[in-house]
């Protein structure tokens, strides 16, 4: 052939399903099915005429003469992944997804390139598990002449292609199961996926996030519908993934997609409902707006949501809906840069959001969203021993202004619940929390919160249903999976919370609390080889956040390294060693990743030295350490449960 040639071809891509992170897991065994791939693969495409170009890690790229001949044995290729599956365990299966597109190519010395390449290489991440997704060139080749049913998934956008490219997905005979379960989904559970920003400048990605998450604030104040929280759908930006598959994954029978384009003072929104269950739109709007009417395009897409839906807004939510949070631009759009730094979630951010909270707030002093941001930054500070007294009290001057401006503000009353559950004072932040939840029941953050104070008190069925409702709504957070496992813990059901701390680490492997906490549950199960592997490679993952706090001048980098020595000397009963770290631990007290004053309280317990642990009780107490609360279900303590100084220290915390 010919350097540079041009020829028409179809053009298949496989790939495997979960290949990046199982390589992060084990490396060995990614390996291993990657050659179990090829040698599935590559008979397949003799047969039909394939020719293989290249490999690609584990993907492959195979062009063919005829467009049928692509669909056959993109069909081939599922099937017999399928029957190679069935009798291995899960951890060796093999799982692709193919995508095949038909046209134009350039080939140099037998590589070929070009658009159509590109376009094949991204229709594949839209094919499910097992699927295979087509273009209209290939459809409009081989309908009439292929046996199994193609569907329309309608136009859809692809990364760096110019025009969106309707799409068809090839309906395979053992799909019935998978049907059934997208029947089964809940249309009134709906999910908003991170609006694309179209906008010339990649600087206003912040206002399209802040469009996604405001939009889910606004459906979220409809009871009639459970909106999924901004946590777990930002996990699906710049993703190319299928409608059917985020909806299983979320559980959602509703998604709502769109994009956001900003020139100037002029706003273009896009926005569409699709169905899960036969992946069609069942409503769509494009808003040419002014800025200053963002409000309104948010308000109108809620209600339109809502009525596509047949929910029924009540009067009280429509005006709740109809509100706006400000009748200035300028500090709409500075909260979104806060709102876009906050949800990162590292300090320096944090501190950056806290900036532009308060520039928001100075530009409209009745900006009551922008008080609360204010006090969501501090409280965050607070908790992680930042300046933690100060903080707080800023975290509570902000709340309350913020309740002074809107005292229907969900966000507020559950931020003003959660300073004073760390207060301590369980009542007033019990009332909170409820009322945050009456006012916006699809607010996880205020399930959340509510569990943990149900928690303390032992209100076990109450608890259960706050954090299995917290998960519900935001079914990829960490933090709540990992708050969901420790509700297993402290009830002795250690098999339930191992899973669920699997899970957490599934999540992401690199949260170090994760593997820490993994670590805990492994030494209470008596499983020390466990143990020593997830307490080592909690060490490795905390060394990030140990720089950061050594960055702050407030840490040296040993401490999380000496922590976990402690635990796990703790769970092989080795005393002399615990007896031996402790005053190393002790000295640091007080630093940011260092012990807490009710670690070193129970580990006195441990060790018979009982007044030594009632005065680092006290301690606890004075500082009002959370974990203080879940004392009835810490076995460190159960030596001291009849002591009247334990009884009374259950009274003040209001846990008794």
């Amino acid at each position: 052939m010919t350097e540079g040639t041009r020829r028409l071809a179809a053009i298949m891509f496989t790939d495997m399903v979960g290949y990046t992170s199982l390589g992060q897991k084990n490396e060995s065994l990614s390996l291993a099915l990657v050659d179990e791939q090829r040698k599935v693969i590559r008979p397949i495409l003799n047969r039909h005429d394939g020719r293989e170009v290249k490999t690609m890690g584990d993907s492959f790229l195979v062009e063919f003469s005829s467009a049928l001949n692509a669909v056959k044995c993109a069909y081939d290729i599922q099937r017999t992944a399928r029957e190679y599956n069935i009798s291995l365990p899960e951890e060796r299966r093999v799982h692709l997804r193919v995508g095949v597109h038909l046209g134009d190519v350039l080939d140099t010395q037998g590589d070929i390139s070009g658009d159509a390449v590109n376009v094949a290489s991204r229709i594949n991440y839209l094919a499910d598990d097992g699927g295979v997704c087509l273009t209209r060139q290939v459809y409009d080749h081989v309908q009439n002449k292929f046996e199994l049913p193609l569907t329309s998934l309608g136009p859809r956008s692809l990364k760096n292609v110019n025009i969106p490219i309707e799409l068809y997905r090839m309906e395979m005979p053992w799909d019935e199961k998978k049907a059934t379960q997208l029947a089964e989904l809940d249309k009134k559970r709906v999910a908003v996926l991170p609006f694309a920003n179209m906008s010339p400048d990649p600087a206003d990605q912040y206002f399209a996030d802040g469009l996604t998450e405001e939009l889910i604030s606004k459906l979220s104040l409809v009871k009639g519908l459970r909106v999924i929280a901004r946590t777990s759908v930002m996990s699906y930006k710049k993703k190319d993934r299928r409608i059917s598959e985020i909806g299983t994954e979320l559980g959602v029978g509703s998604i709502v997609e769109g994009s956001f384009r900003k020139a100037g003072n002029k706003i273009r929104v896009t926005t569409q409902l699709i169905d899960v269950r036969d992946d069609q739109h069942v409503w769509a709007q494009s808003y040419d707006r002014n800025l200053d009417d963002v409000f309104a395009v948010q308000t109108d897409i809620a209600k339109q949501v809502s009525d596509t839906l047949k929910v029924k807004i009540l009067e009280a939510e429509i005006d709740s809906i109809d509100r706006k949070p400000t009748e200035s631009t300028k500090a709409y759009t500075l909260y979104l840069r806060g709102r876009y730094h906050f949800n990162r979630r590292g300090v320096e951010d944090i501190v950056k959001a806290s900036e532009y909270f308060g520039q928001a707030v100075r530009e409209d002093e009745r900006f009551a969203l922008g008080y609360v941001g204010l006090a969501d930054c501090y409280a965050v500070l607070s908790n992680l021993g930042i300046d933690s007294d100060a903080n707080h009290q800023k975290a509570k001057t902000e709340v309350a202004k913020g309740l002074e401006l809107d005292g229907d503000l969900a966000e507020a009353h559950a931020t003003r619940g959660l300073i004073l559950f760390h207060e301590f004072n369980l009542r007033e932040a019990e009332e909170e929390f409820r009322k945050a939840i009456e006012l916006k029941p699809s607010y996880a953050p205020a399930h959340h919160w509510y569990f943990r104070l149900l928690l303390g008190k032992e209100r076990w069925d109450e608890a259960l249903k706050q954090i299995e409702r917290a998960v519900a709504l935001d079914p990829f957070s960490q933090i709540i999976n990992l708050n969901h496992a420790h509700y297993h813990r402290r009830r002795g059901d250690y098999d339930n919370a191992l899973e669920v701390y699997k899970k957490v680490v599934e999540l992401d492997p690199n949260f170090a609390m994760a593997h820490f906490d993994l670590a805990v549950i492994y030494g209470m199960m008596k499983r020390s080889a466990d143990m020593k592997r997830e307490a080592k490679i909690a060490i490795e993952r905390g060394a990030r956040e140990a720089k950061i706090a050594v960055g702050l001048g407030r840490a040296s980098y040993h401490r999380p390294v000496k922590i976990l020595d402690v635990l796990v000397a703790y769970f092989d009963d080795d005393q002399e060693k615990v007896r031996k770290l402790l005053p190393e631990l002790e000295a640091n007290f007080g630093e940011p990743l260092a012990i807490s004053a009710l670690q070193a309280a129970g580990l006195h317990f441990y060790l018979g030295e009982r007044e030594k642990g009632f005065e680092w009780l006290e301690k606890s107490y004075s500082r009002r350490e959370d974990d203080l609360l879940y004392i009835r279900t810490d076995e460190l303590f159960d030596g001291i449960r009849g002591d009247s100084r334990y009884q009374n220290l259950l009274k003040r915390i209001g846990i008794d």
